[in-house]
């Protein structure tokens, strides 16, 4: 049975937390209905110390920003963007629109549509997460979206110029410098100045994900894309400097970022729990990673692989990395995770900031039902049928309306009684259904 080595917080006080951050996004969002463009200036003013008439930069404003980067930073944008471009087309070309005789006479389809609006968050408040725009616009591109809109919060008062400047090149219609909750209630909702898409996309704090969450069925999303999850599965094959490095690479991200290490060594996590004190002293970002560890960081000590894979599809972790003697036995056998990265050469910083594949992944157990942000997110796959001759309408018909007097369903049955009689040629009487 599975030994915690280290717990993070309970059940309860997340429970508590969460229900603070539910009240307060609805209050935000029931705002921004309410007044537009008012409401959304007063939280930007409020919780970003940023304000302004309208929130969408200028082409002087992009052209600035992207100004402020030497070429080798454009040129690693350019990389890294190529990358997810590239993949997204892959997967794009995986994606086909289909058409087939099913019975003689009837033709069924389907055609995958793109979206036609799409808004994309790029979170940035406390470091510019410039890489989530690459992971958001250049896939909705890839899809064929028209209308693709960005907001990022600003950055040290100002818009950042690096995650302007990947937005631009991604390929962006329009870019606003705004965050939080405002930015994805504005552009869902609509306001006098942002026109309302029809699907946000894009990770974010835990107050974004919760506004994403309320306004789903009003706008589409992607999935609840919250803080950052890393787990480490490891056994004695690793070393505790290793995995201690890349549970912190990832906790940095925020104080509510869980990471969690799987082992069948318990050598590996003392060792492991000691790394990381060892790291935080000298981390620049250990203010931030150390309130994530000591909150949500976890160390589950199991009896053996079996037991690993079981506590992983538990856990059901946004991001897995896998150091163990023979990673692919983990990749045929978990089922729930957002993303694998196999063995030590590969790592969650690479899967989020230059790889290729998409870093925007389901995080809070979402992972057991649905995968991360891809170009098929963006795709609506809908039907089509044609009936071409009179004798596949009248044969259809026939047991449509059969099936339709089982279900109670007059007018139902009536729809494939009128093509009986007359594509059939058949006295059917009314609301009867048809004999055999």
């Amino acid at each position: 049975m599975a030994k915690f080595l280290k717990a993070g917080r309970s059940a309860d006080a997340q429970a508590a937390e969460d229900a603070g951050v539910r009240a307060t996004v609805e209050t935000l969002l029931a705002d921004i209905a309410a007044r537009g463009d008012v409401a959304v200036r007063e939280a930007s003013a409020r919780f970003d110390g940023w304000d302004r008439s309208d929130f969408r930069l200028t082409d002087r404003e992009i052209r600035d920003c992207v100004a402020e980067l030497s070429s080798r930073s454009l040129d690693d944008i350019r990389f890294a963007q190529d990358q997810v471009r590239h993949f997204a087309e892959i997967q794009r070309s995986g994606l086909k629109d289909v058409e087939a005789e099913t019975l003689p006479g009837v033709v069924l389809g389907h055609k995958n549509i793109p979206v036609s609006a799409v808004g994309c968050y790029v979170p940035g408040g406390k470091y510019p997460l410039l890489a989530s725009a690459h992971m958001s616009v250049i896939t909705a591109k890839v899809a064929g979206v028209p209308r693709v809109a960005t907001c990022a919060p600003p950055y040290k008062g100002r818009p950042a110029p690096a995650i302007v400047a990947a937005q631009k090149l991604a390929g962006a219609d329009e870019i606003y410098c705004l965050g939080g909750v405002q930015a994805v209630g504005a552009m869902a909702l609509g306001t006098e100045t942002i026109p309302a898409v029809d699907m946000l996309v894009g990770p974010g704090n835990a107050y974004v994900a919760e506004a994403k969450r309320q306004l789903f069925g009003r706008v589409g999303i992607d999935l609840f894309a919250g803080p950052t999850e890393t787990l480490v599965i490891a056994d004695e094959t690793s070393d505790g400097e290793l995995c201690a490095t890349d549970l912190l690479g990832q906790a940095e991200h925020g104080p509510d970022s869980p990471a969690i290490l799987l082992t069948t060594s318990e050598r590996l996590a003392r060792d492991t729990l000691a790394a990381i004190e060892r790291l935080l002293t000298v981390l620049p970002t250990a203010a931030i990673a150390r309130a994530a560890w000591e909150t949500h960081g976890e160390v589950i000590l199991c009896e053996d692989d079996d037991e690993m894979v079981r506590e992983a599809d538990r856990i059901a972790s946004e991001h897995v990395q896998v150091m163990t003697r023979d990673p692919d036995w983990f990749l045929d056998r978990m089922t729930n995770y957002g993303a694998l990265f196999l063995g030590p050469r590969t790592n969650v910083a690479f899967g989020d900031k230059v790889i290729g594949t998409n870093h925007t992944l389901p995080t809070r157990g979402a992972a057991r039902y649905t995968g991360g942000l891809w170009v098929g997110k963006f795709l609506k796959t809908v039907t089509y049928q044609r009936v071409m001759t009179d004798e596949a309408a009248a044969s259809l018909g026939a047991y449509c309306s059969r099936l339709c007097a089982l279900e109670g369903f007059t007018g139902h049955a009536e729809q494939a009684n009128i093509r009986v009689r007359r594509y059939g040629r058949r006295n059917v009487p009314y609301g009867a259904a048809v004999e055999a």
